[in-house]
């Protein structure tokens, strides 16, 4: 977009005419998440949030409202949140009298002077990446209203937000709303300020992408603007897989143990079953491993070196019982071996409580 204004704040004065100029915006869209972004270098104001001369009566009591609603959902009074990007405390104000512990960072150090003057906690900072440490950290919530579409790297500052708060602490953030300005076709919302245009569907992406799930993603006041409502992503307890594979394989070990030594067969030769014997203590009561396909017969299991046979073997060289590993084909390699194998043998399947 040629003849583009280079700014959308701190407008020229008079005597700056001359260094103003009209500038191109170069608009792209990524062909993989498919975000819309320009590739032209931030205003130095970026990091700075300013809401021109305050919010309206009516905007007001949209965000009371609102973030009532967000302190009662998500148990917050009494708890610490934080405006990431507070502007002079407009909106911080109002979430402060629902009463949560209500906290701000900005980066402009004129706006975080009226904003302590109003009484507001609010810290002369900028959350540059991952590893930004806020004071007063961690919080139970968080708010970004606006700020987003104004950084170059959304996730890196997402991120940063992320580290600094407590597990399952939820949040609030908005932008601007690109599918109203697609569906609008407002060529006019395109400006310097603004790196990124969000749809619901790309912002979704760039939260999860730094670390939350996404509860709710609608647009709100007047289409103008998409609000998402995010909780932290829990991380996964892998000490699960830890008991698991201790209370599975002494199942399996203490039924070994009932027979002599190379008495007993493992039917499956596929990754869960090579995996399982590697953590097992009584291997030298397993003869062989049987499976049926022919490019593995002849072969040994990896790590345990346990002969790898046909199922005619069961035949061939007996075995007391037979322990079936073969996941999703289990039941199936059972009714093989009843329906072709009709000596006297203990057939028990492995699943995820033990043996049947």
């Amino acid at each position: 977009m040629k003849n583009m204004p280079s700014r959308a704040q701190f407008l020229p004065s008079g005597e700056e005419l001359k260094f103003d100029k009209r500038i191109i915006l170069k608009i792209f869209q990524c062909k993989f998440c498919g975000v819309v972004q320009l590739q032209n270098k931030p205003v130095e104001y970026f990091k700075d949030v300013i809401r021109a001369t305050g919010i309206s009566d009516e905007m007001k009591r949209f965000r009371e409202k609102q973030f009532m609603k967000f302190v009662k959902d998500f148990s917050l009074k009494g708890k610490k949140i934080i405006e990431i990007g507070c502007g002079a405390g407009e909106f911080l104000s109002i979430m402060g009298k629902t009463g949560v512990r209500a906290y701000g960072i900005e980066h402009n150090r004129e706006l975080v002077e009226k904003c302590r003057k109003k009484g507001l906690m609010v810290v002369k900072d900028f959350v540059a990446g991952r590893d930004h440490i806020l004071k007063y950290a961690p919080f139970d919530g968080f708010v970004m209203m606006s700020y987003l579409e104004h950084l170059p790297d959304p996730c890196g500052i997402l991120k940063g937000i992320y580290n600094n708060l407590k597990d399952n602490a939820a949040g609030i953030v908005e932008v601007p709303n690109f599918d109203m300005i697609l569906r609008k076709k407002l060529f006019s919302e395109f400006m310097l300020d603004h790196l990124f245009y969000f749809t619901k569907d790309t912002l979704e992406t760039v939260l999860s992408l730094s670390g939350f799930e996404v509860l709710e993603c609608k647009e709100i006041w007047q289409d103008y603007i998409i609000s998402a409502i995010v909780r932290k992503r829990k991380i996964i307890d892998f000490s699960v897989f830890l008991s698991q594979q201790k209370k599975l394989c002494t199942r399996i070990d203490n039924y070994l143990s009932k027979f002599e030594d190379k008495k007993v067969a493992v039917w499956g030769a596929g990754h869960q079953a090579l995996t399982i014997l590697c953590f097992l203590k009584m291997l030298k009561k397993i003869k062989y491993v049987v499976d049926s396909a022919p490019f593995k017969q002849g072969r040994f299991t990896p790590a345990t070196h346990i002969p790898i046979v046909s199922p005619e073997t069961l035949n061939l060289d007996p075995v007391e019982a037979i322990i079936v590993m073969a996941g999703s084909y289990s039941r199936e390699v059972v009714k093989i071996i009843k329906k072709q194998f009709q000596m006297k043998i203990e057939v028990k399947v492995l699943d995820e409580q033990g043996l049947k």
